[in-house]
């Protein structure tokens, strides 16, 4: 494929409301994917996500009196830091198939440690440890994709 249509397409999908195109041409293929816009200024913007399934709760923990103490699962969740997607890919927790995680559960990391690999169009991206701690958790499944801001570990 020639760089003049090369162009023509990339103009195509940046003015059109399509977020992704992929062309086979012969023997080659060109896949093409819109950027999130970023805007000066403000934070990342995370894209949109499939809703997630009502909960239903007791009437009582509905009706729960204002200044009553949060539930025990939220105030631990809220002490432990979070390491985040910063990107769209797919989650491995190890360098290679068969390979040994780079972390487990209870594993201690300081800042610049490897804690998993994500892959994002053919390239694999180490996402590093942002915080000294201790893994609590690991909300994700090696292979399963992930989105920009989901989180991946719990560190305390």
């Amino acid at each position: 494929m020639d760089l003049r249509k090369l162009k023509t397409l990339i103009d195509l999908v940046a003015e059109s409301g399509i977020a992704e195109l992929e062309i086979t041409e012969g023997d080659g293929k060109v896949r093409i994917v819109k950027a999130p816009v970023a805007t000066a200024g403000l934070a990342h913007v995370a894209p949109l996500a499939m809703p997630a399934a009502p909960v239903m709760q007791p009437a009582a923990s509905a009706a729960a009196a204002p200044g009553a103490a949060p539930p025990a699962d939220t105030v631990a969740a809220a002490a432990h830091h979070q390491v985040k997607s910063p990107m769209v890919g797919t989650f491995y927790r190890a360098g290679q198939p068969g390979a040994e995680p780079f972390v487990g559960v209870g594993s201690v990391v300081k800042p610049g440690d490897t804690l998993c690999i994500i892959e994002a169009m053919k390239l694999l991206n180490e996402i590093e440890a942002d915080k000294a701690g201790t893994i609590k958790a690991i909300l994700v499944e090696n292979g399963q994709p992930v989105e920009y801001g989901q989180p991946l570990f719990e560190i305390e």
